[in-house]
């Protein structure tokens, strides 16, 4: 199938246009952005915590009331959150002219800025493959019911909220807003 030629552009790789959404937030833009990052990282962690009171105050099944849950959240759960949070941390207390080398003679100081950016995406990965893992090989690979394996699945929705915020929350912040002036001759 051959596109007509007044439709046809050779640097497009899709033959489908994509919509413009034209999100023009204004002045406001920042603002909502690191709003939608504190939201995005308040659901992270309260989806796992709720995970976590529910398995602490899990039942054993009401067909036998002798046998205990078969799983609990434990520490190894907590730790592909911390990484995540880590690497959060980490990520967005890097000084964004650092990164692009402005107003900074140093070469070294630009070097160790992507150094330790890479070390917090490394973390946040990393924190995204253990609750990934973690949830295979603790509660799919099990079998466990599925009241049981939501504490999984909550592990791994924490992490990818947490990666989603830093994101969100590093755009938000790269944003200009109209309080900045360049100053530059």
């Amino acid at each position: 199938m051959s596109l007509p030629r007044s439709n046809y552009d050779p640097r497009r790789v899709c033959s489908n246009t994509i919509p413009d959404l034209n999100l023009n937030f204004g002045k406001h833009r920042r603002t909502i952005g690191i709003y939608l990052a504190g939201a995005l990282f308040t659901l992270a962690n309260w989806t796992f915590l709720d995970a976590a009171i529910l398995s602490a105050h899990a039942n054993p099944p009401y067909e036998d009331p002798q046998i205990p849950p078969p799983v609990h959240v434990q520490f190894v759960d907590w730790v592909p959150g911390i990484c995540s949070l880590l690497g959060m941390l980490i990520i967005n207390l890097i000084d964004k002219d650092r990164i692009r080398g402005d107003d900074y003679g140093d070469s070294t100081a630009v070097w160790r800025a992507h150094l330790f950016l890479f070390i917090g995406f490394a973390f946040m990965a990393g924190g995204l493959a253990g609750s990934v893992s973690l949830l295979v090989l603790k509660y799919v690979m099990m079998d466990y019911p599925e009241q049981y394996t939501y504490c999984g699945y909550a592990n791994v929705s924490q992490n990818v909220a947490l990666m989603l915020s830093a994101v969100v929350l590093w755009i938000a912040q790269s944003a200009q807003t109209e309080y900045d002036y360049s100053l530059t001759l």
